[in-house]
């Protein structure tokens, strides 16, 4: 194993976090950095601060380039402008070619050297001749990437059930494996749209409980003998933890606190 200097970043919101080697450079959380990702120069931004961390030897960290200054700002500003115009080209020029595909978005790398658009599909699609028509109109790198219901879930966004922003859009950077036993242990109706979400998949909410419903005798601890359940990555990092303090008060008038992004399995 290998110690490096590194900082955990974001390139989206409730994205997955990333470590970039930060050597040389005075970041703090919150800041902008341009990185060198697998789609190219790209902006993200720091959500965990420096720290010393320890790797596999064969693993290769890739490394900060700059904290991002004003031009790379604009830059950004302006890609976020003209994503939507390259959406609509392709959508148009997928939808003349007769493809069986959802388009979802589209994203330029912050120095334009790649545009990725992102679809669904229920099977294999040929895209060979939209990648050199859009290459022709774009005059640069394409690449289309297919994802699965759920990833285009979170990407789109939406409300559920509950009538509350989807949880895989706001906090959650990573899909569980969910299944219907989790349902029938919490009693739930089993019925299909009363426990799937947007995607047609189960709820990830199922998954929140689970380890209250899956311990013995949780129902009788007291006092101090008290678990807890992490819910990890809500605010996507960019806390101070001896500050995340959250008084809530219930229906009867009692104040609970939350502390450190955990909730007690006997305030439910």
């Amino acid at each position: 194993m290998k110690e490096y200097n590194a900082c955990g970043v974001l390139f989206k919101r409730a994205g997955k976090v990333y470590d970039f080697l930060c050597d040389g450079f005075e970041i703090k959380v919150g800041d902008n950095v341009v990185v060198e990702s697998d789609k190219g120069e790209d902006m993200a931004r720091v959500c965990i601060a420096p720290r010393n961390i320890s790797v596999p030897e064969e693993q290769v960290m890739k490394s900060i380039l700059r904290i991002a200054t004003e031009e790379d700002l604009r830059a950004k500003e302006q890609n976020l402008k003209d994503e939507p115009k390259a959406f609509e080209v392709c959508k148009k020029l997928s939808s003349d070619a007769g493809l069986d595909m959802k388009l979802l978005s589209a994203e330029y790398c912050l120095d334009r050297s790649k545009i990725t658009f992102y679809f669904t599909s229920e099977g294999r699609v040929d895209f060979r001749q939209l990648v050199r028509d859009l290459a022709r109109v774009f005059r640069t790198r394409i690449e289309m990437r297919q994802i699965g219901v759920r990833d285009a879930t979170k990407m789109v966004g939406g409300f559920g059930l509950c009538g509350r922003e989807l949880c895989c859009t706001n906090f959650l950077r990573r899909f569980d494996n969910i299944s219907i036993k989790m349902a029938k242990d919490q009693n739930l109706i089993m019925n299909p749209n009363k426990i799937s979400g947007v995607c047609g998949r189960l709820m990830c909410c199922l998954m929140f409980e689970k380890e209250q419903y899956d311990c013995e005798g949780c129902q009788c601890m007291e006092g101090d003998d008290i678990e807890y359940i992490e819910l990890n990555d809500t605010l996507d990092g960019l806390i101070i933890p001896e500050e995340n303090v959250i008084n809530i008060v219930d229906d009867k008038g009692k104040k609970n606190n939350y502390k450190g992004n955990k909730y007690s399995k006997n305030n439910k």
